[in-house]
């Protein structure tokens, strides 16, 4: 199979590794960047300095700038940030092309609070299948050939389980979902509560704040998550707890160095420019607050880490206002 990988970030580059090592060349794999300056770096020099430092790119992974000649292929795996998605959609059409389609990104649209698959249904519906790939899994590990599992998750059942069963491989596990969306607001709002992790880690919580955190983080997705159309299944499995445990503990996690920094008292403009990579949760969490208020779903931590991220309160405050909240009976859905 002919796979296009578009987007050379870390994750587009760590799939493409690994897709390549681990599928018994059984697949040809273009790996794309937009930028002609960054190809020629990574043809030269065969490793990815800028977003995946420490991993040679194999000497069979094609490297290219040119959009139409990347996606002379039989499946597109689109892994730009969710910024990117629609103008990546209107690229490939604009090509004349029909390929099947899996987007890798985690998040919100930010000006219209959209899922990606709602941008999919407005910019890809008709032309070909398509479905997200999702899960707990860090690009480096990856990269590495450390075992990982991920869901990949379709309307067109039979698309998504010939799919997982084309890249799936011992040390890369992809099993196949026909919840899409539960997939993808797992996917999208655990970086929110990552963001919120790691400020308590920052500020030196504590194991049980943090255990704290994650589960009543776990059921802030679930409610928004159900309310939009997923299942509980999916928020207690790979794309939901799943993805939520390792982005929250795991120091590999952007989402969680965001949180650890706040804490230590440094500005989201110095912490961002630090990154040099993108958060997704800073951007996402905006749009998922306004979700959440238009569906009337309470989500107290998302509103405590959008206080810090949009309106500067500091994180010793936010963290007492969220702590002061009326006690309540346990129930994940409420």
């Amino acid at each position: 199979m002919k796979i296009a990988v578009l987007g050379a970030g870390a994750w587009g580059t760590a799939l493409a590794i690994n897709l390549l090592k681990n599928s018994n060349s059984r697949h040809e794999i273009t790996l794309w960047t937009n930028d002609p300056g960054h190809c020629a770096e990574l043809i030269q020099e065969r490793t990815n300095r800028q977003f995946l430092p420490g991993f040679s790119l194999p000497e069979s992974l094609k490297l290219t700038s040119d959009f139409n000649v990347a996606v002379k292929a039989d499946l597109a795996l689109i892994v730009v940030p969710t910024a990117g998605l629609r103008e990546t959609l209107r690229a490939i059409v604009s090509c004349g092309k029909a390929i099947p389609i899996i987007w890798g990104g985690k998040g919100f649209e930010a000006e219209s609070a959209k899922l990606p698959h709602q941008i999919v249904l407005e910019e890809y519906e008709g032309v070909a299948p398509y479905g997200v790939l999702s899960g707990p899994s860090f690009a480096q590990e990856v990269a590495q050939g450390l075992p990982a599992a991920l869901t990949l998750a379709s309307r067109d059942e039979e698309f998504s389980k010939n799919t997982a069963a084309q890249i799936h491989s011992s040390r890369l596990r992809v099993y196949s979902s026909n919840d899409t969306i539960g997939v993808e607001t797992g996917g999208a709002i655990k970086n929110v509560i990552t963001i919120a992790a790691g400020i308590s880690d920052g500020m030196g919580l504590g194991h049980n704040a943090r255990a704290a955190l994650i589960t009543r983080g776990l059921a802030e997705i679930s409610r928004l998550g159900i309310k939009l159309g997923g299942r509980m299944e999916t928020f207690m499995g790979l794309t939901g707890a799943g993805d939520l445990m390792l982005t929250c503990t795991g120091d590999l996690s952007r989402n969680r160095q965001v949180g650890l920094m706040l804490a230590a008292g440094k500005s989201l403009s110095d912490i961002l420019q630090e990154l040099g990579h993108v958060a997704e949760g800073v951007y996402t969490a905006r749009a998922v607050l306004k979700l959440s208020q238009d569906l009337d779903i309470d989500m107290p931590i998302t509103q405590a880490v959008c206080s810090i991220l949009n309106d500067e309160v500091p994180p010793k405050k936010a963290l007492e206002a969220l702590l002061s909240r009326e006690q309540k009976i346990e129930n994940i859905l409420f």
